[in-house]
């Protein structure tokens, strides 16, 4: 299943995060399972939205900068971050941007693949 984040509405930031993975999954797979649990803790989070296919896109919502500055500094957030450099990307960005507008179709509730 998927689902479109519920964000509030605007202004707001997201932080956007493309990525190429190396081969194999090498942990991965929990540890971005776990980085999801974590991020939704953290205070300021607001959602999160995330694809996979060559290219990995992950779209995480945050209420304000300081929010995101806090995350990015997050003690198993920063473990994370070294393994994603040394072991599972073989290229990634981070892009942040706030949010002015938003609109839609539907209630962004959760949606089946």
């Amino acid at each position: 299943m998927s689902r479109i984040a519920n964000t509030p509405e605007p202004p707001y930031y997201a932080v956007i995060f493309t990525s190429l993975r190396t081969a194999g999954d090498n942990g991965y797979g929990l540890m971005a399972e776990r980085m999801a649990e974590l991020a939704a803790q953290q205070p300021g989070f607001l959602g999160l939205e995330s694809a996979r296919e060559e290219l990995g896109v992950t779209v995480s919502y945050w209420e304000s900068l300081e929010a995101i500055r806090q995350w990015k500094q997050h003690v198993e957030h920063r473990e994370a971050q070294r393994l994603g450099r040394n072991d599972w990307y073989a290229a990634f960005q981070v892009r942040i941007a706030r949010v002015e507008r938003d609109y839609g179709l539907g209630d962004r509730r959760e949606v089946d693949d």
